[in-house]
């Protein structure tokens, strides 16, 4: 039926010459099973207020009696446009670098270590899910004592949400000479 689109189905079968009577027989067993389970599916799935996915249809179903493969309650639910809710939350990179700057030299060489305070600032950013949706956060933590010292929260991830927590930890520490390193997001 790949052809169908560009071709009508009486052309086709008067150029391969076939009997298009096919298309006046009755349905399959199979295709009457299969439109008699998409209705129970429906069921369920309206049951479950629309939230069931393939798993837990599955198993309505084999409770009702219904002795039935995954594969085929995905192929009919797929068919059906049948979708359960997924209470997954969506992945975010927080990490986006410019393709066209070079990367700052590693002045620690990734040994995260120092010998008193304010010589070593780590700083990172990362996101908080929330029932209203996320929130970033941008935190500075001084290595020798593993304290957050500047911190940001804020609901979008930018450039000046990590140097307002930089500036919170410049204000409250007033160091002298201090390297600070992130992953140069």
């Amino acid at each position: 039926m790949a052809n169908q689109a560009c071709f009508p189905i009486d052309a086709m079968c008067r150029a391969l010459q076939v009997s298009p009577s096919w298309r006046d027989r009755e349905p399959s067993k199979r295709a009457i099973d299969d439109a008699v389970t998409t209705e129970r599916i429906r069921a369920v799935h309206a049951g479950s207020d629309a939230t069931y996915g393939m798993p837990r249809v599955r198993a309505e179903l084999m409770d009702q009696g219904v002795v039935i493969s995954r594969k085929r309650v995905a192929r009919l639910m797929r068919r059906a446009q049948i979708r359960g809710v997924s209470r997954r939350r969506g992945f975010i990179v927080t990490t986006r670098r410019d393709a066209r700057s070079a990367p700052a030299p590693d002045l620690v060489q990734r040994r995260f270590s120092a010998g008193g305070p304010d010589q070593l600032w780590v700083a990172d950013m990362t996101y908080v899910p929330t029932w209203a949706g996320f929130i970033f956060l941008a935190v500075v933590l001084d290595v020798w004592s593993r304290r957050v010292v500047g911190w940001s929260i804020g609901e979008r991830m930018t450039g000046e949400l990590v140097l307002a927590a930089l500036n919170m930890a410049l204000q409250q520490r007033k160091p002298q000479a201090v390297v600070h390193h992130s992953d140069q997001g």
